[in-house]
């Protein structure tokens, strides 16, 4: 069985004191399990892999990688050269981006352990100097590979989507985002998984009012 974002009670009690209307979906929904892959060096190279293509065309185009690698990390990317990467099913510039993390990582040019133990913005910062690699890519990182506790991102189309249904707003700009963000911090990641949840269709007859 594979890893999922670790949460418990703790949280859904806060975020439920914290926000009545999210609290009720919690309780509709329950537990969500998401996926989490804690190695920081194959959830770079995963997100840059996933850009701009769905999901299924990601896991089928990192499968072709290990399988044709063996083992996925900056020695044998490093020897496989940009070609061999793109061979995989990915597109040019991203093998490039691809080789060139593994190129930083393996010269130590790029330290992953000191990524790990910087806070929020610091590691958003560091990940988004790696070409390939924006703001938006960064925070799935944080949540998905390293579980920050607090992480809900503006960029995301599917979290605005379920924010709008949930709060029953046909818009939510900036300012109105970080009102809700202050309030669900700091389990803003836990939160993300129900906007998404929601989003996604996990509470038939709830409609999108933008729409």
């Amino acid at each position: 069985m594979g890893a999922y974002f670790e949460y418990g009670q703790e949280e859904v009690d806060y975020l439920t004191r914290r926000d009545r209307r999210l609290g009720a979906v919690i309780a509709q929904v329950g537990h969500v399990e998401r996926a989490v892959d804690d190695n920081l060096f194959s959830s770079v190279v995963r997100s840059i892999i996933g850009q701009q293509i769905s999901t299924k065309a990601q896991q089928t185009i990192w499968a072709r990688m290990c399988d044709g690698l063996g083992k996925v990390d900056a020695d044998a990317l490093c020897r496989a050269g940009r070609e061999k990467v793109q061979s995989f099913g990915t597109t040019f510039r991203k093998a490039d981006y691809i080789v060139d993390f593994a190129e930083k990582v393996r010269s130590g040019s790029f330290d992953l352990d000191a990524v790990e133990h910087m806070s929020d913005a610091d590691a958003i910062a560091i990940l988004c100097e790696l070409r390939g690699i924006g703001t938006w890519t960064a925070e799935m990182i944080l949540l998905f590979c390293l579980q920050r506790p607090d992480i809900l991102s503006y960029g995301d189309l599917a979290i605005l989507r379920g924010m709008r249904m949930v709060y029953r707003h046909r818009a939510i700009d900036r300012a109105r985002f970080e009102r809700y963000r202050r309030r669900l911090s700091p389990h803003g990641s836990v939160a993300s998984l129900y906007f998404w949840a929601v989003a996604g269709g996990a509470i038939p007859g709830l409609t999108d009012p933008q729409r």
